[in-house]
């Protein structure tokens, strides 16, 4: 069970975790999780260039490791970069001390001060301790290209249907969601462009809505 939209009642309940930006201008905030990986994340960078579009993406530090080549790209056209931890650890399942030390491990392959919880799992006493150096980044919209009894068009509808100015949108750059990222993706960039939208990376110098969620209704990959 998750949620494609984030209530406004969760957003306001939970005030310190980054949930959407505001501001008058027609922008999304795209984000993807979980790369950098060969083949996705290249084909998200060159979908991207077709409209000027700008990103953020939240890495996982041994993909860092493994890929820093496609890394490098990331950063090179001109995109954000935010911490997902170096082995996509569930907080809910990780010892304090462990997980903040994870987080800091992909740290240092990245230095980002922006971090988002894979599965969007995390535990108070993590979130205490992170905050001090990182903003912690959830979301407003979820694609729901993880989850594998969607298709493409329906994680498409699931974007068109709920983003608006403002909105940060989660894709995943990971082979789990290809299949549906290749419909989607392509389509959201088009169908907002049309309507006047640009993609832009996160800027927090932009007033904020924001949560501090311990726990949220349903899980993202």
């Amino acid at each position: 069970m998750y949620l494609i939209k984030t209530p406004v009642l969760i957003q306001r309940l939970f005030p310190s975790f980054l949930w959407r930006l505001n501001g008058s201008q027609k922008s999304l905030f795209l984000t993807f999780d979980d790369g950098p990986i060969p083949g996705v994340t290249p084909w998200v960078l060159d979908t991207l260039s077709l409209y000027d579009a700008k990103a953020t993406f939240f890495c996982v530090g041994d993909n860092v490791r493994k890929y820093p080549e496609i890394f490098r790209q990331i950063k090179a056209n001109g995109h954000l970069i935010g911490n997902h931890s170096y082995n996509h650890l569930d907080g809910w399942a990780t010892e304090k001390e462990s997980y903040i030390n994870n987080v800091r491990k992909c740290n240092s392959l990245i230095n980002s001060n922006l971090f988002r919880p894979p599965y969007g799992r995390i535990c108070p006493g993590q979130s205490a301790v992170l905050q001090q150096d990182y903003t912690i980044v959830m979301w407003d919209v979820l694609s729901g290209d993880f989850d594998k009894r969607l298709t493409g068009y329906q994680c498409l509808q699931n974007v068109t249907d709920h983003a608006e100015a403002g909105s940060i949108i989660v894709f995943h750059d990971s082979l789990k969601a290809w299949d549906r990222l290749r419909v989607a993706l392509p389509g959201v960039l088009a169908y907002f462009s049309q309507r006047g939208y640009t993609f832009k990376p996160l800027d927090l110098n932009v007033d904020t809505v924001t949560g501090d969620a311990a726990q949220l209704t349903g899980t993202i990959s």
